[in-house]
């Protein structure tokens, strides 16, 4: 563990890397925090609150979409799901550990805070039926589509005219 810097609670480098000289870190040392790191928050002009941010998978399948989330740390409690309209908002927060003043860190690399994500759905999902769950970690949320915008199979017919046009349901 030599090569690793000592960080205590505040994520401040105590040590130094043995492997030469760097120079982020160097400016870390000289500035008191992480220019790159600032400037990863800026986002729009706005600096955001949080470094949390989940990954998202999202997802269209025959009769729905489908958002999966990895929330690790993240409890039911502490989560809101709002559709409104063809807007689907999810927002939470992941809460720092309890830290002591004798904590010695070798890496300090998790984040934590709050986090909003939004996303702009389609025409046709069924809110009324709409279902969330979260397990071990992992939001899975499906929001079906109302029968009506379901795909439709249009069979083609041969050349019998009696055929031709029909839809099949």
């Amino acid at each position: 563990m030599a090569d690793l810097p000592v960080r205590r609670g505040s994520g401040s480098s105590v040590g130094r890397w043995n492997r030469g000289f760097d120079p982020f870190e160097r400016m870390r040392e000289l500035m008191g925090f992480d220019p790159l790191e600032q400037m990863g928050r800026m986002v729009g002009g706005q600096e955001q609150v949080s470094g949390f941010i989940p990954a998202f998978e999202v997802k269209e399948v025959k009769d729905a979409y489908i958002f999966k989330a990895d929330l690790p740390g993240v409890k039911e409690s502490d989560l809101d799901i709002t559709l409104t309209g063809d807007r689907l908002t999810i927002s939470g927060k992941r809460e720092t550990e309890k830290e002591e003043d004798s904590d010695r860190f070798y890496a300090y690399e998790r984040s934590y805070g709050s986090f909003t994500r939004s996303f702009t759905l389609p025409e046709g999902v069924d809110a009324e039926h709409c279902s969330a769950d979260l397990k071990e970690g992992v939001l899975h949320l499906r929001l079906p589509k109302v029968p009506e915008v379901q795909p439709k199979r249009i069979q083609v017919g041969g050349t019998d005219s009696s055929k031709q046009g029909k839809v099949k349901a």
